[in-house]
């Protein structure tokens, strides 16, 4: 029970890496916050984290939308919550409007920036008080190996991946008497649907298969599943990763280094 007395705030939360996060930190005693686009699809993420006797709030939040930070926070105040580690796993990828950086779509990469890196920074202002206050606090984020070495007609997810390196290193800098930790967790490309999305995409352009696709993603033949993402966060908001701040994780089978 690494987790035990602590409340977690895990967005994206109800389906891939972010239940994932949250399925584990439950089991490791963490009462959770758990928000998404869709309330329907919290159901089953609140049951499971019921069912491991942990208490649950689930927030219906689309954070795309300018102003669904303040919407969020003032659930997670009303539910007289405090956050002692927050997960900004919320993001969109490339798939839905792969394009070299030439033909772009400027409102497609203001709106990625916006849910992967303005999103995350606004709730670090949310939640950073109270945790310097209780001088307990962890903060991870969610990016990508494409942070670290660049990606091909996905300008946007790339650039506000890196930022979010950027942003949890700031962070780690600034907080770093204070009892808070920041870092960030670079996934190699994991099962999940946004990157059903970007492969269903170089597939149709390479006239492969979508099975083939994955087959040459990098050294393992095959994607991560969500759940091999969850043990590195469960380390990350743990009392035992005191010392562990402003560091970039790679989980990725190989693929960065292939």
């Amino acid at each position: 029970m690494k987790l035990a007395g602590k409340r977690a705030l895990v967005t994206g939360a109800s389906r891939g890496i972010g239940r994932a996060i949250a399925a584990a930190y439950a089991r490791e005693g963490a009462d959770l916050i758990v928000t998404a686009r869709s309330a329907s699809e919290l159901i089953p993420v609140r049951e499971e984290i019921v069912a491991h006797g942990r208490h649950c709030v689930a927030i219906e939040a689309d954070l795309a939308v300018a102003g669904e930070v303040d919407h969020l926070w003032s659930e997670v105040e009303r539910a007289g919550c405090k956050v002692d580690i927050l997960v900004n796993n919320a993001g969109m990828g490339s798939g839905a409007a792969p394009k070299p950086v030439v033909e772009f779509d400027d409102e497609f990469w203001s709106r990625t920036l916006h849910l992967n890196l303005t999103v995350p920074y606004q709730l670090c202002k949310k939640a950073l008080p109270a945790m310097v206050a209780s001088r307990y606090g962890r903060v991870i984020a969610i990016a990508s190996i494409n942070a670290l070495r660049g990606g091909v007609f996905d300008a946007a997810y790339t650039a506000s991946k890196s930022g979010l390196v950027g942003l949890m290193r700031t962070v780690a800098r600034e907080h770093v008497r204070d009892g808070v930790t920041s870092n960030a967790i670079c996934p190699g490309t994991c099962a999940t649907r946004t990157s059903d999305a970007r492969l269903g995409y170089e597939a149709a352009r390479t006239g492969r298969s979508i099975e083939d696709v994955c087959r040459h993603i990098g050294p393992m033949g095959r994607r991560l599943e969500p759940a091999e993402i969850a043990p590195i966060a469960v380390y990350l908001a743990s009392a035992e990763a005191a010392m562990t701040t402003g560091q970039t994780f790679v989980i990725d089978g190989g693929q960065l280094n292939a």
